[in-house]
C-alpha cells in the first residue's frame, strides 16, 4: 500500500493516488472515488479490501488542485463544513478527467484484456455515474450518489454496466429525486438500481457514526458480485 503519482491527461502536472495491490497478478483494477472527505482512512480501507479480493485498486486525490492530501472526519462538525466548502469549489468535469487519467494508469498494469471498474461514494457516487457516461470504464458502482437527477440527460451515453445504491432516507437525496432516478433509469438496459429503505446517506462508510452494518454488508456483497461478473 503506497501513494503513487499519476500524470494528468493534459500533461501539465501529476496528482497523488493511494494504491493497494493484491497478492499475485491482479484479476482487474478498480478506481475508488472519494467522498467529499478526501482519501481518508475509510477510503483507504475500501481500497485495501478490494485489493484483498484480487483487484489492483487506486484512489486518486481529486481535491489536489484545491488542497492536496485532504483527510477529513465526517463526524467532526468543523471538518464536515470544510468538506462541504471543498465540494462547492471542486470542478467535477476536471475531476472526471483525473479519473480518466487514473483509468489509463491502471490499464498499464493489467494484461492486454484487463478490465477497469470504479466505485464511488457520495460525491464519488455522482462521479461514478459521470465516469460511466463519459469514459471507457468497464463497470461502475455508485453509493448514495448526489444530484443524479441533473445528469439524466447523459444516460444514453452509458454503454457498460452501472449499479447505483440508493439510501431510502438520504437527507441529501430526497424522495422526489429518488423517484426521478427510477423514472429515468429503471428501463435502462445497463443500469441496476438498489434501494435501501430507511437508510441514510453514508450508510456503507467503513467507519464512524454513519455506518449501518446490515445495509452496508448487503450493498457491498452486491458490489462484489457485480464486479466479479463484469470485470474478473
Amino acid at each position: 500500500m503506497a501513494m503513487i503519482a499519476i500524470d494528468t491527461l493534459e500533461g501539465d502536472g501529476s496528482f497523488p493516488a493511494y494504491e493497494a495491490k493484491p497478492d499475485g497478478t491482479p484479476k482487474a483494477a478498480i478506481i475508488v472515488i472519494q467522498e467529499i472527505f478526501g482519501v481518508n482512512e475509510g477510503i483507504r480501507r475500501k481500497c485495501d479490501h478490494m485489493a484483498n479480493l484480487g483487484y489492483l485498486t487506486l484512489a486518486p486525490d481529486l481535491f489536489w488542485r484545491l488542497k492536496p492530501g485532504v483527510e477529513l472526519d465526517p463526524d467532526v462538525e468543523s471538518e464536515f463544513k470544510q468538506a462541504l466548502d471543498l465540494m462547492g469549489k471542486f470542478n467535477q468535469d476536471q475531476g472526471i478527467r483525473d479519473i480518466e487519467a487514473t483509468i489509463r494508469e491502471a490499464r498499464k498494469h493489467l494484461n492486454r484484456n484487463g478490465k477497469v471498474g470504479c466505485i464511488g461514494y457520495c460525491l464519488g457516487g455522482r462521479l461514478a455515474f459521470m465516469t460511466s457516461a463519459r469514459t471507457d470504464i468497464d463497470a461502475s458502482v455508485g453509493y448514495y450518489a448526489v444530484g443524479v437527477d441533473n445528469l439524466l440527460r447523459e444516460k444514453n451515453a452509458i454503454s457498460r454496466p452501472l449499479m447505483l445504491h440508493i439510501a431510502g432516507a438520504d437527507h441529501f437525496v430526497d424522495q422526489e429525486t429518488q423517484a426521478k432516478m427510477h423514472a429515468g433509469l429503471d428501463d435502462h438496459p445497463k443500469v441496476t438500481l438498489h434501494d435501501y429503505p430507511g437508510e441514510d446517506h453514508g450508510f456503507a462508510t467503513e467507519m464512524g457514526q454513519r455506518r449501518s452494518e446490515g445495509a452496508a454488508r448487503l450493498a457491498d456483497r452486491r458490489t462484489e458480485e457485480f464486479f466479479a461478473r463484469h470485470l474478473a
